[in-house]
């Protein structure tokens, strides 16, 4: 059995801290190392106790949640970060994914769902609440442009819009291949490694080698930020 993952709680009402301590202490393969009032203490915290996951509330006096998350990004980056909130407003869904959160969850999820999203956050899986999903792909929907060449190229065959930000940390003079726009849109969408390489003709290693690549090559951590690279760029 693999060891315990060790988890660092941190969020500004002790009540609620304290509660989510305990519940998870209780549930199997997890282990609390500690538990903060504010970012500014996990920054410090993370330091001393190296949690493998640490579970952040967005919204906290003095350094909120996305801010510790970049910091932490800086000083521990071995350190997987899951926003665990009562909000599910996009602003704040965006701004922790692109400052490298790896899962905004809400806290009304059971404590056994709650262990297992910490078990996968070690790994370094994105996870998403459903209605945060929901929202976050509402966002993506770019409304249709009013007008439109007389022939358009292929989707395949358009290039990419170079004249839209690129997400912090992305390499200069980078941008995707054709193919890698086709994957990335599909990734935007929601599409599963499956369903692109069954879209694609491609094999699932194929996808996944592609999608590896892509975060690689743009400086991004996992597929929520690719489908917010690929909404900035313009390519949905």
């Amino acid at each position: 059995m693999s060891e315990p993952v060790t988890v660092l709680v941190v969020d500004d009402q002790e009540l609620v801290r304290e509660g989510i301590a305990s519940l998870l202490g209780i549930q199997p393969g997890v282990r609390v190392v500690g538990t903060c009032a504010d970012g500014a203490e996990a920054v410090e915290a993370a330091g001393a106790l190296a949690p493998e996951v640490i579970l952040m509330d967005v919204r906290m006096p003095g350094m909120d949640g996305v801010e510790a998350v970049t910091a932490l990004g800086v000083s521990a980056p071995a350190c997987r970060v899951v926003m665990l909130t009562t909000f599910d407003d996009e602003e704040y869904v965006v701004r922790a994914l692109r400052a490298g959160a790896v899962g905004y969850l809400l806290k009304s999820l059971p404590a056994a769902e709650l262990a297992a999203a910490v078990r996968l956050a070690r790994t370094g899986v994105t996870q998403l609440d459903a209605s945060v999903t929901r929202r976050l792909a509402e966002s993506l929907t770019l409304p249709e442009k009013p007008t439109t060449p007389a022939n358009p190229p292929p989707a395949e065959e358009r290039p990419v819009p170079q004249n839209q930000p690129l997400p912090e940390n992305t390499p200069p003079n980078t941008s995707p291949t054709p193919r890698e726009i086709e994957i990335l849109r599909l990734v935007a969408a929601g599409a599963t490694n499956r369903e692109i390489a069954g879209r694609l003709f491609l094999s699932e290693g194929t996808v996944k080698n592609h999608i590896s690549r892509i975060l690689t090559r743009l400086g991004l951590r996992g597929r929520a930020q690719a489908a917010l690279y690929a909404r900035d760029q313009g390519l949905l």
